[in-house]
């Protein structure tokens, strides 16, 4: 451990050089190092995507839709504003300032520590890099070691591309993550669970860092009476089963209006089937759980559970099967934590207010879906419910747009990121304020003398 601190120090001041040298701060440095990148993945797709099959079953299909293909748009969307962005911003200064003029410096903070999440081991890992990359930060990446194919192929792609003064990769071991976080780094970025973030907080206020912490949470689905049962059934099996259920945006559980229960159920298990098959173990498309640990923690919330459908297990093959629960007791294990696997709980409802009620009792989610096709109740739940985001007749897939920022509140994570907001949380918004020097006001200098009254009437 004492060679692996040691190699990390070496690296963090080799970055801090670097750092001081003004490269990162040349936006063609920037541009030219979002291209290096960009053309090194589209390289290396078929050595990605075998990683990621690897780890996690996952089907080319399934890897170019939710990992490889948001990468290179976000390098193509960062790459082509990072200028505009990058460029100071006049602000009005306070009467009191006058003459003066007022701009914001977004400037980079320096060396970033980006901890990845395993369920999407290359998007999670390569978002914040790119974000990180274009604000003119050097980087330290430790990929997550639960997906170890995915994490030795994105450090073969990142250190073909750069130097460690600039962007480093740290493969994980024993204590490896606790070393790093002793060291003073600018900024650090973690996306995991809300267990191990307090852990990387408490980490960061020994050295006064930034953090921004994409965490998760019970993401609530409530359906009201009036929703398309066919395109909600379609479109809460995609986002509910998509990677396995291992997705931290995924309707953790469906609070579903009496009246349509049974028909949105009926269609579900008629949608599973369409999507993979009588045998979904047998299905190409569908993934399987990252490891034995998590197979086990799932397979214990699925006990004295009543199943609507699903409900077979494989551990050899780490398979679950997708799986929705009849009338889930509230107070039982599966309603208490985040899921994080193909299993959904189902609570039915007639009230609103109790639907409220219930999401408010708990900590704060990630995501909200609702789906209704009159929205009668959207602007109840925007005004009385907190949660990350919330998206109305559709899910996960308000995580792709650029344009809105994707984070969470609470237990559920703090910061932001993607697109513009991503460039922002790497950025110190510097202000600066120019005076000349041929009107001084000496009102402000002692002695004070008579000037109280004055400064009365100009502060009332």
């Amino acid at each position: 451990m004492n060679d692996f601190n040691e190699e990390v120090k070496n690296i963090l001041s080799a970055q801090k050089t670097f750092f001081q040298s003004g490269a990162t701060l040349d936006i063609k440095f920037r541009k030219d190092t979002l291209t290096r990148l960009f053309n090194k993945i589209e390289e290396m797709r078929p050595e990605i995507h075998a990683a990621l099959y690897s780890d996690l079953r996952k089907s080319e299909f399934e890897s170019i839709e939710t990992e490889t293909s948001g990468i290179l748009e976000e390098i193509i969307y960062m790459r082509k504003r990072v200028k505009k962005w990058a460029k100071p911003k006049r602000v009005g200064v306070h009467l009191n300032n006058m003459p003066a003029k007022g701009r914001i410096h977004p400037e980079p903070y320096g060396s970033a520590l980006i901890f990845s999440a395993w369920n999407y081991p290359f998007q999670l890992a390569l978002s914040p890099v790119i974000a990180a990359m274009a604000a003119g930060n050097c980087i330290i990446l430790k990929p997550a070691a639960q997906a170890p194919a995915t994490a030795e192929i994105i450090k073969k792609l990142l250190d073909s591309c750069f130097k460690q003064e600039y962007i480093a990769t740290f493969l994980d071991g024993d204590g490896k993550a606790a070393m790093m976080l002793k060291h003073k780094f600018d900024y650090i970025f973690y996306t995991g669970g809300p267990n191990v973030g307090r852990k990387v907080m408490l980490a960061a206020a020994e050295n006064l860092t930034p953090v921004t912490l994409e965490l998760g949470g019970k993401s609530p689905c409530i359906v009201a009476e009036d929703a398309n049962i066919n395109v909600t059934a379609k479109r809460l099996v995609w986002g509910k089963f998509l990677n396995a259920g291992q997705t931290c945006l995924a309707p953790d559980y469906l609070m579903v209006h009496e009246k349509i229960k049974e028909p949105l159920l009926e269609k579900m298990r008629e949608i599973i089937k369409e999507f993979y098959g009588e045998s979904p173990q047998q299905s190409p498309d569908y993934p399987r759980i990252i490891n034995e640990h998590h197979f086990d923690r799932l397979s214990k919330l699925l006990e004295n559970q009543e199943v609507f459908c699903g409900g077979s297990t494989d551990r050899e093959d780490l398979y679950i099967a997708p799986t929705i629960l009849a009338e889930t007791d509230p107070e039982s294990g599966v309603m208490q934590e985040e899921i994080f696997g193909p299993i959904m709980p189902v609570v039915s409802w007639s009230n609103i207010d109790d639907v409220i009620t219930f999401v408010n009792s708990r900590e704060k989610p990630l995501a909200l879906y609702y789906f209704s096709t009159a929205k009668r109740d959207l602007n109840t739940l925007i005004q009385k419910t907190s949660s990350g985001g919330l998206s109305v007749n559709d899910t996960i897939t308000h995580f792709i747009n650029p344009s809105m920022p994707f984070g969470g509140v609470g237990e559920s994570g703090i910061g932001a990121y993607h697109g513009k907001y991503g460039f922002e949380t790497f950025s110190h918004q510097k202000p600066v304020m120019i005076k000349p020097t041929f009107l001084d006001v000496p009102m402000r200098y002692p002695p004070f003398g008579n000037k109280l009254k004055w400064l009365k009437i100009l502060c009332k």
